[in-house]
């Protein structure tokens, strides 16, 4: 039983039929890994399609440098990727990137068993706590999150105070950033709508403080924090 766990790397030599078995195990596990997934997340295809490969390309960089100083800066390059990604990322997408890595880690020393047995757990965790509604509670369908482009010389502060206590019940601004070389900001509040049906009222009258630049009302599980 003990045998299954070893790694099929021995004495740290790697040879044909080592590697097939790693990559064929990481590949495979991959894209069961993508497709469990994919049950409940709410993501691009070519992120699944990266999160089925990249078991595989972790692997194969760290079964060549295996019991080589450089199996250090290949991790740590492995691990990289989760932050220099070309679009921000979701906390569910970066975690998702975490267990693909640490599963390729697995299948690069030769550790099989160890490598499909976490992957599968993870997802199990993950489809699991996902199926809770406990902090779904927290959130209405009135609950929304607001965009605001504004022109830097608005003193958005108290700028839309009026306006939001007209058609929300709570609104809270979550984030100001600076766009376009400085020329604007950006703003996002949450926001508690007391009526629906008044949504455009709303965002007419935002218009006219705002200089008729872009707004946006966004439900709550469209919009994605930032990490």
């Amino acid at each position: 039983m003990d045998k299954i766990f070893d790694s099929v790397i021995q004495n740290g030599t790697l040879t044909v039929s080592s590697f097939f078995i790693c990559f064929v195990s990481a590949l495979a596990t991959g894209v069961i890994l993508a497709l469990l997934l994919s049950l409940k997340m709410r993501s691009t295809k070519r992120f699944f399609i990266t999160i089925a490969i990249l078991p595989a390309v972790v692997m194969m960089v760290i079964a060549l440098v295996n019991g080589n100083i450089g199996a250090g800066i290949a991790v740590a390059g492995s691990f990289a990727l989760i932050r220099f990604r070309s679009a921000p990322g979701s906390a569910e997408e970066i975690g998702t990137l975490f267990i693909t890595v640490a599963s390729g880690l697995a299948f690069g020393m030769g550790f099989i068993a160890y490598g499909v047995i976490f992957a599968i757990l993870m997802a199990g965790v993950y489809l699991l706590l996902s199926s809770f509604n406990l902090f779904n509670l927290k959130t209405t369908t009135s609950e929304k999150f607001l965009k605001i482009t504004v022109p830097e010389d608005l003193n958005y502060v108290d700028a839309f105070t009026t306006v939001l206590e007209k058609y929300t019940t709570k609104h809270e601004l979550i984030r100001s950033k600076l766009i376009n070389m400085g020329s604007m900001y950006k703003l996002v509040f949450r926001v508690i709508i007391k009526d629906a049906k008044l949504n455009k009222e709303f965002i007419d009258e935002l218009r006219i403080i705002n200089a008729n630049l872009e707004i946006s009302l966004e439900d709550f599980d469209v919009y994605r924090s930032e990490l």
